[in-house]
């Protein structure tokens, strides 16, 4: 039999035995914690990266594009591009869209007469778009190439879905550039300094039409374009 100091010693030993198995149960269950938040960090990361890289590749213009002139693709709602098709009625000839996207609102101006041009230099964009246009027999040119160092005199109708930051950088070229009855239309954001002759729809799909020579008049007798 065993006698009472034999009892405690077994108990001791079972005692430790426990703790120790505890101890690495405890480690190995720290080891795995931190090494699936290792993993689970580096997932987040490389999923966040790969859409960002995405993102930046269907949505941003390309390197040469100044980064204050950057503005991201944004593409028209079917009541915003009918909208401009609607100022755009009774015109004709060439129309120029200034970041053409996906193309959208060049195929709806071209389905009613417009001899149209894109310009993007999304390699993505440009790409869909020129296959877009070749599938369904258009005769639409989009080019890669950047309008904010290209001549535009040659188009009477302009069309813009751009960013609020760059509308009064834009002002300022077309008002050099463009012929005296040419009219521009501007999606969303509006331009800062010109007067507008009409404008259609409300909220993000409201749009605005201005006539070149109404902003020219304008810019002659405004004290903020004499100053400027």
């Amino acid at each position: 039999m065993l006698d009472h100091d034999d009892i405690w010693q077994i108990s001791g030993s079972v005692i430790i035995s426990m703790e120790d198995c505890i101890e690495v149960i405890l480690e190995q269950r720290s080891w795995f914690s931190r090494h699936c938040s290792h993993n689970v960090t580096l997932l987040i990361g490389s999923a966040f990266a790969g859409v960002y890289g995405l993102w930046a590749a269907f949505c941003m213009p390309g390197l040469r594009v100044p980064f204050r002139l950057k503005v991201p693709f944004l593409p028209s709602t079917k009541e915003q591009t009918a909208n401009v098709i609607k100022l755009l009625d009774g015109r004709k000839g060439r129309l120029a869209d200034l970041g053409s996207g996906d193309g959208r609102l060049v195929f709806a101006a071209s389905s009613v007469g417009f001899q149209c041009t894109g310009f993007e230099i999304n390699s993505m964009l440009l790409a869909y778009s020129r296959s877009k246009a070749w599938w369904s027999g258009n005769d639409i040119h989009f080019v890669k190439k950047d309008f904010w160092k290209t001549d535009l005199s040659k188009y009477r109708n302009v069309t813009v879905f751009l960013a609020p930051a760059v509308m009064g950088v834009l002002e300022e070229k077309l008002l050099k550039e463009l012929p005296e009855d040419a009219r521009v239309i501007v999606c969303r954001f509006p331009f800062p300094r010109w007067p507008h002759s009409c404008t259609a729809g409300s909220g993000l799909n409201q749009v605005w039409a201005y006539d070149v020579h109404t902003a020219r008049e304008s810019s002659r007798t405004s004290p903020h374009q004499r100053q400027a």
